[in-house]
């Protein structure tokens, strides 16, 4: 049947090969990713060959960072090229879960905003006629606070959208600057940081992180507006390739994420952390 190179092995032995389990190996022959070479007729027991345990170690490497079936299938049929496919699902994947971060940093943002003016600011229309002015240059920062957000969320931008975005992030720190508390500015800061950093511009990226950090050091602002003032700096230098720099910076905004009150909100400086490339994880 074959040389001895090939030889059929149980489910068991391919699972303790590849790190993961029988039940799992069992559901992906079910849905199609990776069937056994044999399945005895008698006592339904699969048998795999030896060769096909660098496919199930490939799929349980990519389902460990939750890459999706559909492209994992993508990854085994690649045959000669699977190294080339493989690495254009996984940057295409760190792309989409990098903007699940994002939503989940915007939503902590408007949540801060919530918090801080009050849910009624958000949902009337209504405003004292002496305020009038500064609540609407107010919810103009908000709303573009937020609009920089959902293009950041936004899988395929074009290029038109990257301007947008830019342009809104500016403008929303501009209206802050009229009518914000200083945590509002290192926000604003922090915001237009993030943005040159996704469109890969790394002095600008640097620019405003460093206006953020100064902005907490002058007001005493701690807990996580200056954990992410540290890690703006931290993506900044990634972005221009200075990897000793960033991993300073990325010490420095360790250690502020310790003073972090809620452990929600320091999981995400974390979560921020380790997704700017190059970095280890640190929890």
């Amino acid at each position: 049947m074959d040389d001895g190179t090939d030889r059929l092995v149980t489910i068991g032995q391919l699972a303790r090969r590849a790190g993961l389990t029988a039940k799992a190996l069992r559901h992906y022959d079910r849905v199609g990713l990776l069937e056994p070479a044999r399945v005895d007729p008698a006592t339904g027991y699969r048998y795999y060959r030896s060769s096909q345990a660098a496919a199930a170690q490939l799929i349980q490497v990519l389902r460990a960072v939750d890459v999706p079936l559909d492209q994992v299938r993508t990854c085994l049929a690649a045959g000669d090229d699977r190294a080339a496919v493989t690495e254009r699902v996984l940057v295409e994947h760190r792309r989409r879960l990098q903007a699940r971060l994002d939503r989940l940093r915007g939503a902590l943002h408007r949540t801060d905003h919530l918090i801080d003016e009050g849910v009624d600011t958000a949902v009337t229309d209504e405003k004292p006629g002496t305020e009038a002015a500064v609540q609407d240059e107010r919810q103009l920062a908000v709303d573009l606070f937020n609009g920089v957000w959902r293009l950041l969320e936004k899988e395929d931008r074009s290029v038109e959208d990257d301007d947008r975005m830019l342009h809104m992030a500016h403008a929303s720190r501009h209206h802050w600057g009229q009518v914000g508390a200083a945590t509002n500015l290192s926000r604003g800061e922090w915001q237009c940081s993030r943005v040159y950093a996704v469109l890969g511009r790394a002095e600008p990226a640097r620019h405003h992180a460093q206006r953020s950090l100064d902005i907490c050091r002058a007001e005493a602002i701690g807990d996580w507006d200056l954990a992410f003032a540290y890690e703006a700096l931290a993506r900044a230098a990634a972005v221009a390739g200075d990897t000793e720099q960033a991993r300073a910076w990325t010490e420095q905004a360790l250690a502020a994420a310790e003073d972090v009150a809620e452990a929600e909100d320091r999981e995400l400086v974390l979560a921020d952390l380790e997704s700017i490339p190059g970095q280890p994880r640190f929890w």
